[in-house]
């Protein structure tokens, strides 16, 4: 072979490899942030709901925002900790009172409060502001390399804090039991993860199931390997035996079906890619419903949410756009308590007024769920979710 022959050789030989080499990187990166996970179900969707046109008829808009609500997020000091909650109790009702939805309610705000960050001190101001209307306390919760026992009693000893000490979560009104949502710290519910860190504990249904849980709202996790192949669906978990991620896959909540046995309520909110929003200029951003400080919301947003098509199987008319957020993040928390917010709220009212079958409703997490299970009975209003009246949501 000649000197040119080899040199050729050798410089394909080179370039196969660093093809190989990019390759698998792209693949650790697909990998990574659960492409391989959701995209194909994105691409091929089993059951598409069809796009929202307000011109046709009503459509009620049912608004959660699910906030991982972190005080001590980035370790500050005590103080500046504290302060964080302080100012939601004091900017909240300020910004907000002002707003009303279709149903003349202001905005409502989920705090699904860590267990690891529980405080006599950030807990009792919060709940003030949730007794004055203005939202609802459920369970988030970071844990690893955990135990099932050690996970009921992490649960059942928030759940219990803070129904009896604080006056808040609620009882079912038909079984009398402590009730809670739950988010999953890290994503990682029923150890999901990959490299199974950030849980531990591979059957979290049963255990939440025991402890109250009446829906998990953890979902989307993307750009996360803990994101499920079910997208954009409302839909019932159940457990499966030495298997963990075992709410990968479901069964759809839809209008006269009741829920299985043995089964947990996953509310998701959506994902879905927006063409408007390109990294690199090329690649379609993905949509998570996410409220960050660069990346507020909008009605370009709430465009794409409605589109996500989160709805109960027959009952087409009522979206369900459950958002979420870390609300003492700095950035986030300027953009939450401040002008972006309040724009937000100003432009779902004026987008009413242009467009009257546009309904929304701001709702908490508990309030989603029963709005879920009125849709699954045939109901047709709204307005029922409102099931337990307010002064005795919080009877301890």
């Amino acid at each position: 072979m000649t000197v040119i022959g080899i040199t050729a050789l050798f410089t394909g030989l080179m370039l196969l490899c660093i093809a190989a080499v990019m390759a698998q990187r792209l693949l650790t990166a697909i990998q990574d942030r659960g492409f391989d996970r959701w995209v194909p179900a994105y691409v091929f969707p089993t059951d598409p709901t069809p796009d929202v046109v307000f011109d046709r008829e009503p459509v009620d808009v049912f608004l959660a925002i699910c906030d991982h609500y972190e005080p001590e997020w980035g370790n500050p000091l005590p103080e500046q900790a504290l302060g964080r909650v302080h100012r939601w109790c004091e900017d909240y009702p300020a910004l907000f009172q002002q707003f009303r939805d279709v149903d003349g309610r202001p905005p409502r705000h989920s705090f699904f409060f860590p267990q690891d960050q529980y405080r006599p001190e950030y807990i009792d101001p919060l709940a003030e502001l949730c007794h004055a209307g203005f939202g609802e306390f459920e369970i988030h919760l970071h844990h690893a390399d955990d135990t099932p026992d050690g996970l009921e009693e992490k649960l059942s000893m928030l759940r219990d804090a803070l129904f009896h000490r604080h006056g808040v979560l609620r009882r079912d009104p038909i079984s009398g039991e402590i009730v809670y949502g739950f988010i999953h710290g890290n994503w990682a519910l029923n150890n999901s993860r990959r490299d199974r860190q950030w849980c531990g504990v591979d059957h979290e249904i049963p255990i939440l199931l025991k402890t109250g849980c009446y829906a998990d709202f953890t979902l989307p996790s993307a750009p996360s390997d803990t994101q499920t192949r079910t997208i954009n669906s409302i839909y019932y978990a159940s457990d499966i035996p030495g298997q963990c991620k075992s709410h990968d896959r479901g069964i759809r909540a839809r209008v006269g079906q009741s829920a299985p046995a043995d089964s947990l309520l996953m509310i998701q909110g959506p994902l879905l890619f927006d063409g408007s929003r390109r990294k690199f200029g090329l690649l379609p951003r993905v949509e998570n419903g996410d409220l960050l400080g660069n990346h507020p919301p909008s009605l370009h947003r709430l465009q794409l949410w409605l589109n996500a098509g989160v709805t109960v199987q027959g009952q087409p008319n009522w979206r369900f756009i459950k958002l979420h957020t870390h609300g003492c993040k700095t950035g986030n928390l300027q953009m939450l308590l401040g002008e972006p917010m309040q724009l937000f709220h100003q432009e779902l009212a004026e987008l009413h007024v242009l467009q009257p079958n546009f309904r929304f409703h701001y709702v908490s997490a508990w309030e989603m769920a029963q709005l879920v299970h009125l849709a699954e009975r045939g109901e047709t209003n709204p307005g029922l979710a409102a099931t337990v009246p307010p002064e005795l949501a919080y009877l301890a």
